[in-house]
């Protein structure tokens, strides 16, 4: 069952929360990033990717960058950028995109929990990307992104949730993508333990984003115990910080693919090798074609949309992984067909959020890539079905909106 723990966050002054709080470091490059914190000192960029106050061409990855945001990190709660809460408390961060709203629980996680599956994954993570954020979190002894988790729905977690929302927010800010964010905190020691209870009652969490962070927050953890053999299990290195969604909540957009080339097959060879095992239509209608169910998929190639619908046998139905759609375009097309072995390598492929639309696609075919597929979005049912399953989706399966917001919430180690 799963452990929640209160604690005591680390948090920008009110004056300040909407030019602190930042996208994940992973969601941009550093120049990106650069260009994001212009003339913006208290942008959390500065602790989550410090190589943006160096000259171009720091290697992001040096001792000196982490130092820096160790350093970053520490002014701030010098000068009164950041304060730290006296007692442990839960936090209720809600956003709201477009009209939808997703209301999550802010609190620290076990990394024994993690250790033995309950908190659930469904990816694998790559050792370097790994180490970047063990080195980060270690130098600046703190957890400083939360881990997007997920389960399922609980109407007695939802009820106490409600009624903390209805009291006055810490926080309240539309950041300049347009999302609105608000922050509650949960004080009451009551509503806390029982919280805590509740948590408990629940069989199993769910990695929906940050596989990466979560996977180094663990072993900053074990590397802490190592460190302290007489542990007790108390300390805070044995937890991580994490935003908690009921799944009825969240929203997972399309994650769509463009390849730039047609493995030497003809367009009119490659369509008659798709239609071997897909039935193949073109959309007539003038604007790109969104699939609208599952197994369905647009194929955008010399300027037309086709639909494409996976014929009976291209798939396992009972396989959690052989079902998604992301995995019947690769197993049936781009493999075979376009020759691409491994996703995560093969540079012929990119990948294109739904978050920029299906006219990204076209215009990245009118820049060169050869041929787009627009795909159904993978449900947080099917992301669970396969964390359950033991398995791993395949890469770019899954693409969540709105992003949480780094540096409303940091976890001090000690």
């Amino acid at each position: 069952m799963a452990v929640l723990r209160p604690f005591k966050a680390i948090r920008p002054v009110q004056a300040l929360v909407d030019k602190v709080a930042a996208l994940p470091y992973d969601v941009m490059n550093t120049e990106e990033a650069r260009a994001m914190v212009k003339d913006n000192p208290y942008s959390f960029l500065h602790i989550d990717k410090a190589e943006i106050d160096f000259e171009v061409g720091v290697n992001p990855y040096s001792q000196t960058v982490y130092e820096k945001a160790r350093k970053n990190l520490n002014d701030m709660l010098s000068n009164g950028v950041f304060i730290e809460d006296e007692q442990a408390g839960l936090y209720i961060y809600r956003q709201m995109m477009h009209g939808r709203v997703q209301t999550g629980l802010v609190g620290c996680v076990s990394i024994d929990d993690y250790l033995n599956n309950v908190i659930k994954k469904h990816e694998h993570t790559r050792a370097d990307k790994e180490q970047d954020r063990i080195n980060h979190v270690d130098y600046c002894n703190a957890n400083t992104g939360p881990i997007f988790l997920s389960y399922r729905a609980k109407d007695e977690i939802d009820r106490i949730l409600m009624e903390w929302t209805q009291r006055t927010p810490l926080y309240g800010f539309v950041s300049p993508d347009g999302i609105s964010h608000t922050v509650w905190r949960i004080d009451d020691a009551e509503s806390i333990n029982w919280l805590c209870q509740l948590f408990g009652s629940i069989p199993s969490l769910y990695i929906a984003d940050g596989h990466h962070r979560a996977a180094s927050a663990v072993k900053v953890g074990q590397m802490r115990r190592k460190q302290n053999p007489g542990f007790t299990g108390d300390e805070e290195f044995n937890y991580f910080l994490a935003v908690l969604f009921p799944d009825q909540d969240l929203y997972i957009m399309d994650y769509n693919r463009v390849v730039s080339d047609l493995n030497g097959w003809s367009e009119r060879e490659f369509l008659n090798k798709v239609s071997e095992r897909f039935e193949v239509s073109e959309y007539a209608v003038d604007k790109p074609y969104k699939p609208v169910c599952k197994h369905t998929f647009g194929m955008y190639l010399a300027g037309r949309w086709y639909k494409l619908a996976a014929k009976d046998g291209v798939f396992d139905p009972e396989d959690s992984v052989g079902r998604l759609d992301v995995s019947i375009l690769q197993n049936n097309l781009l493999r075979p067909i376009l020759g691409i072995e491994d996703p995560r390598t093969d540079k012929q492929i990119d990948f294109v959020g739904g978050i920029r639309g299906l006219e990204e696609l076209e215009k990245r075919v009118s820049e060169g890539m050869k041929v787009a597929f627009s795909l159904y979005a993978t449900s947080i049912a099917d992301l669970m079905d396969v964390a359950d399953a033991g398995k791993v989706m395949p890469p770019k399966s899954t693409w969540f909106e709105p992003k949480l917001r780094s540096g409303l919430f940091i976890h001090n180690l000690t």
